[in-house]
């Protein structure tokens, strides 16, 4: 069994050794980026245009180096307890992280290394947490508009759907066209925990849960890896990356607020700062590697512009998951059918109006849909955004604006507590039972081929 952390990563897998397959130390020479790493101009959405610094300061391109040196590697905690869990087996490890989750590491007596290193990070976080300003940073993203969390809904599926990285491991897994309802409650699940102010609690059901995904996306990044070998790392870099993690977490973030901001409701920094606290911190527990977790908006956007520009595809596995809904929408009978099909060209009118039309249609290329309408959609998406933002703008002008942010933000977020519900109804219409997030224990130990078959 690995005894230090350093074997671990002297070993990283029993994979086949990729000369940039390492985790990064201080003082190490950095990696060029994966040849993928290319700006598209249909990822140039200039959403973030406002907010970037006009010249980066000599810390913040250090960061963005370093960010685009992270595209190689992982999560090293949780890459080095599910390297562990395939020597002890899964189910035994499992046994001891859950135990470690309810009564602390300590109750494991001598504990194995990886689990030790692991818990001394979520145990501890880092200096630059404050709860109190992740809770405000909490409030003010519950309290964006509508318009600016469906944006973000928008942006967040075009990259599942289009983009190189989260495509291709996202479609090898076969989660959307083999489980699309656990696949979805899961996710809607985690994003209202996240909105939830007892989600820092260390004990807490949603704290436990977060870790439970983190584990599962090591699962998929190291069975991918596993099975993909180096020539597709060589191109495209580590699969669920450190660093478009940490991209993925700021754009969560910072789109709704940025949505806002464009459409006349301003944020000052101090509001976009807080926002982007309470989501790095996220981003500390989903495993991001600290070095590259911005503590301000300038920096995340730095970081998040970079990931955007150049996210590329679409990949052959989005032709596999667009192909796939569009044949759930063309079997589903009667007006419910006959509905949802007419609701495509209206909503992909809506993706053009946050996304721009080259990503829109990059979504239906590969389906019979591809002739679908744009317009009058996307004019009619933006005249319902401008009309929500503006609706907040004179709630925000009455007395009491402090007092509904706060009384709003109490217990959750409202839109993510509708979305979890509807999901939930779905899965149990469809008979799915709860959100393990434990689908993927098995998928580090395939030795070849698509990790979920």
């Amino acid at each position: 069994m690995m005894s230090t952390v350093a074997e671990a990563n002297s070993r990283a897998t029993d994979r086949s050794r990729h000369r940039y397959d390492f985790y990064h130390r201080p003082g190490d020479e950095l990696r060029p980026a994966p040849p993928r790493l290319v700006p598209d101009p249909k990822w140039d959405l200039g959403v973030f245009a406002g907010f970037l610094p006009t010249t980066r300061s000599k810390d913040q391109q250090d960061l963005l180096d370093l960010f685009v040196d992270h595209y190689w590697q992982g999560d090293e905690l949780m890459d080095n307890v599910v390297l562990w869990m395939r020597e002890v087996g899964v189910a035994e490890g499992r046994r001891l992280l859950d135990q470690g989750l309810d009564d602390g590491i300590d109750s494991l007596g001598e504990a194995p290394e990886p689990l030790r290193n692991l818990f001394a990070a979520l145990d501890n976080p880092p200096q630059w947490h404050d709860p109190v300003e992740w809770e405000r940073g909490r409030q003010l993203w519950i309290d964006c508009s509508l318009a600016g969390k469906f944006g973000m809904g928008i942006q967040d599926a075009i990259g599942t759907f289009v983009g190189a990285e989260v495509s291709s491991a996202t479609g090898a897994t076969g989660r959307f066209v083999n489980a699309p309802i656990v696949r979805n409650v899961e996710t809607a699940k985690w994003f209202f925990d996240a909105t939830k102010p007892e989600f820092i609690d260390r004990f807490s059901p949603e704290f436990k849960d977060t870790v439970r995904v983190r584990l599962m996306h090591s699962q998929v990044r190291l069975g991918l890896r596993r099975s993909w070998g180096d020539e597709h790392f060589d191109f495209h870099g580590n699969p669920i990356s450190t660093s478009t993690t940490m991209g993925a977490a700021v754009t969560f973030g910072l789109l709704p607020m940025v949505i806002d901001h464009n459409h006349g409701r301003r944020k000052t920094t101090r509001q976009m700062d807080l926002v982007m606290r309470y989501w790095s911190y996220i981003a500390y527990l989903f495993g991001v590697t600290p070095a590259i977790i911005p503590t301000t908006a300038e920096d995340g956007i730095i970081l998040a512009d970079y990931m955007v520009r150049t996210a590329g595809g679409p990949t052959d596995w989005s032709a596999e998951m667009t192909g796939a809904a569009a044949d759930n929408i063309d079997k589903v009978p009667g007006i419910a059918g006959a509905a949802m099909r007419a609701a495509v060209g209206p909503v992909i009118g809506m993706v053009a109006y946050y996304s721009g039309d080259g990503l829109a249609r990059s979504l239906v290329d590969s389906t019979h849909y591809r002739g679908v309408r744009i317009q009058p959609w996307k004019f009619l998406t933006g005249l319902a955004v401008h009309a929500n933002v503006k609706q907040r703008m004179l709630l925000d002008a009455l007395p009491g604006a402090q007092w509904r942010l706060e009384r709003r933000a109490r217990y959750s977020d409202p839109m993510w507590l509708r979305n979890v519900k509807s999901a939930k109804i779905a899965a149990r219409r469809a008979g799915v039972q709860g959100t393990p997030y434990r689908h993927h224990d098995q998928t580090p130990s395939t030795p070849s081929g698509c990790p979920m078959h």
